[in-house]
């Protein structure tokens, strides 16, 4: 199943390791500096020019990719537990 993520993104829902909220995670000085390595490394990818709400830590071939989304981590929470239930039938 896939997951969308805003703009014309979506990603399947197997690749996913995190949902996570950008104004709760970037407090911590650790985060900023993990999306900042990241975006030096080309890992981040923002789906729209809009402020991202929440970015989705994703894997696909042992290779990692960031997505900064403009949608809140709780929407895509619960598409993605609604894809589960779903496909759960």
């Amino acid at each position: 199943m896939f997951l969308h993520i805003g703009g014309d993104v979506v990603i399947p829902i197997k690749n996913v390791i995190a949902i996570m909220d950008i104004d709760t995670t970037t407090i911590s000085k650790d985060t900023r500096e993990f999306l900042k390595v990241a975006e030096e490394e080309g890992f981040v990818m923002s789906i729209s020019e809009d402020l991202p709400k929440s970015f989705i830590i994703t894997e696909t071939d042992k290779k990692s990719k960031i997505y900064l989304s403009p949608i809140s981590s709780v929407t895509l929470q619960k598409r993605s537990k609604y894809i589960t239930e779903i496909s759960n039938i």
